[in-house]
């Protein structure tokens, strides 16, 4: 729980750079600067900087009640969706769109999907040079 402590404080922090209009990056200097070593990663800084940009006013961590057995199929699943409806669609895009990180999508399109980006567009790696 001290370390829930510690995060509340921080994205207190977070919240107060971004209603002074600060950027993302100052933010981050900024917290870093202040906090060292027991910083948040640049990557939660900046969701939840983003979070309070989008209009967001609670520091609070959505209630977590743990995942159920078919949550990585229901996010192969909606990556898998979001490809087929645009094969232009970026990796950064889809973590987006279904909450997990860049990674995460990367590891689903290439090892879970069997796809490969060619030029910008995600296809199955079995096509021929033809028909890529």
């Amino acid at each position: 729980m001290q370390n829930e402590g510690k995060q509340l404080e921080q994205r207190y922090c977070i919240k107060f750079c971004q209603k002074l209009g600060d950027t993302q990056v100052e933010t981050i200097r900024k917290i870093q600067q202040a906090l060292g070593d027991d910083a948040m990663s640049i990557t939660r800084i900046k969701e939840w900087y983003n979070r309070f940009k989008d209009g967001s006013t609670s520091v609070d961590s959505e209630p977590r009640h743990g995942r159920a057995s078919t949550s990585r199929n229901d996010v192969i699943n909606q990556v898998w969706t979001l490809v087929m409806q645009d094969r232009h669609i970026t990796v950064q895009e889809l973590a987006g769109e279904v909450g997990v990180s860049i990674r995460s999508v990367h590891t689903i399109l290439t090892a879970d999907m069997g796809l490969r980006r060619v030029s910008t567009k995600f296809v199955p790696k079995l096509l021929t040079m033809e028909q890529k």
